[in-house]
């Protein structure tokens, strides 16, 4: 998308990231998750900005050879625009300089679009993890791509 930037998530972009994080899932982290993620070691959070305006968001960690994607978010007026892609891409690229070989995310078990998403950069399923979801309750997908496959797709 024309005009798109990926940058660091600020404590002042905290408001807008929110404000996603609240229209986009029924359980939302709070300000202070987000919050720690600005300064956690081995964390890598990133926002995309459209004419200086927080419209998404990623938050990812990484554990010796594991990383993780913990959460994605884009606004809604801006969806199906690949920023979600986008921001995917910037983690994928984060994490190639770290000693990460596996990438696990979490997903709902009826976010299509979602999995969609992961699927075409190579994530597989690789297992469920039962009501790890509520409201309303429902199973969670995990996937998982290889960092060091030639199956990144990016």
């Amino acid at each position: 998308m024309e005009g798109l930037i990926i940058r660091e998530l600020l404590e002042h972009d905290l408001p807008d990231v929110v404000g996603i994080e609240n229209i986009s899932f029924t359980t939302p982290w709070s300000e202070i998750l987000f919050f720690n993620e600005i300064y956690k070691q081995r964390s890598i959070a990133r926002v995309a900005l459209i004419d200086k305006r927080v419209i998404g968001y990623i938050c990812a960690n990484y554990v010796a050879d594991e990383g993780h994607i913990l959460n994605l978010a884009v606004h809604p007026d801006f969806r199906r625009k690949g920023i979600a892609k986008t921001l995917v891409e910037n983690i994928l690229e984060e994490l190639k300089e770290t000693d990460c070989r596996f990438l696990y995310l979490e997903v709902r078990a009826s976010n299509n679009a979602a999995r969609e998403l992961y699927e075409g950069f190579g994530f597989s399923v690789v297992g469920t993890r039962k009501k790890y979801y509520n409201k309303p309750e429902e199973d969670a997908v995990v996937m998982s791509l290889r960092l060091d496959s030639e199956m990144l797709r990016i």
